[in-house]
C-alpha cells in the first residue's frame, strides 16, 4: 500500500520513529535517574533537552502535516499519533522536574519499579511505531500494543501498592506528599503509552 505513494509522504515514519527512540532515551534517563541520586541534576537537565529535541520533532511533523496534500495516513491520525507521544516525554519531564524540586534525596523501590514500567512501555512503543509504515505488519504491531496495555496494568498494580503502602508507613506527611506526586507522573506516563497504542490500533483497524 504505502510504497505506491509518494516518497515525501515517508517521512512521516521517519519522524515516528526519531520521535520514539527519544521517548527511549529519556525514560533510560528516568530510571537513571531513580537509581542514582548522585547525578540528579544532570539527568534532569538531560530529560529537559531530549523533550526539547522531541517537540522539535513533533513541530516538523506537524509542519509536514500543512504541507502535504496526500498523507499515507489519515491527517487525523497523524496529529494525535505525534501529539500523544509528545504527552510521553512531557511527563517524563514532569517527574524530573518535580523530583528536583521537592529536593528528593532518595525514591521508593516502586518508585523505580514504575519508571522501569515506563522504560518497557516506551521499547513497545518505539517497536509498533517502527513496523508501521507496512501494514503487512497488523498482527505484529497489534501484539505489542496489548503489550502496552498489559504493562500499563501492571502500572496502575504497583501504583496502587505503592499509595497503600506509603499511607499506611510513611510518618512524614510531607514526603507523603511528594512520593503520591512522583507516584501518579509515572503512572501517567504508561497512561500515555497506551494511549498511543489505542491510536496505532484505530490505524491498523482503518488500514490494514
Amino acid at each position: 500500500m504505502f510504497g505506491r505513494l509518494m516518497p515525501t509522504e515517508g517521512k512521516f515514519f521517519d519522524l515516528f520513529n526519531q520521535h520514539a527512540a527519544l521517548c527511549v532515551k529519556g525514560a533510560h534517563e528516568m530510571v537513571g535517574l531513580m537509581t542514582n541520586f548522585d547525578d540528579l541534576e544532570n539527568r534532569t537537565h538531560a530529560v529537559e533537552s531530549i523533550e526539547k529535541q522531541a517537540d522539535k520533532v513533533t513541530y516538523a511533523t506537524v509542519d509536514l502535516l500543512h504541507k502535504t496534500f496526500i498523507t499515507p495516513i489519515d491527517r487525523d491520525d497523524i496529529h494525535k499519533l505525534i501529539t500523544r507521544m509528545d504527552d510521553i516525554l512531557d511527563m517524563m519531564e514532569d517527574a524530573a522536574q518535580t523530583i528536583s524540586l521537592y529536593d528528593l534525596h532518595a525514591v521508593t523501590p516502586e518508585a523505580k519499579r514504575l519508571a522501569e514500567l515506563c522504560l518497557a512501555c516506551c521499547e513497545k512503543v518505539q517497536s509498533a511505531v517502527g513496523l508501521l509504515h507496512d501494514m503487512g505488519n497488523a498482527q505484529k504491531i497489534v501484539a505489542i500494543c496489548e503489550e502496552i496495555d498489559r504493562l500499563e496494568s501492571d502500572a496502575d498494580h504497583v501504583m496502587r501498592a505503592a499509595m497503600s503502602k506509603l499511607f499506611r508507613d510513611e510518618p512524614d506527611v510531607r514526603n507523603l506528599i511528594k512520593m503520591k506526586a512522583i507516584y501518579e507522573i509515572l503512572e501517567t506516563v504508561t497512561d500515555r503509552c497506551e494511549d498511543v497504542a489505542n491510536i496505532i490500533e484505530g490505524i491498523i483497524v482503518e488500514n490494514a
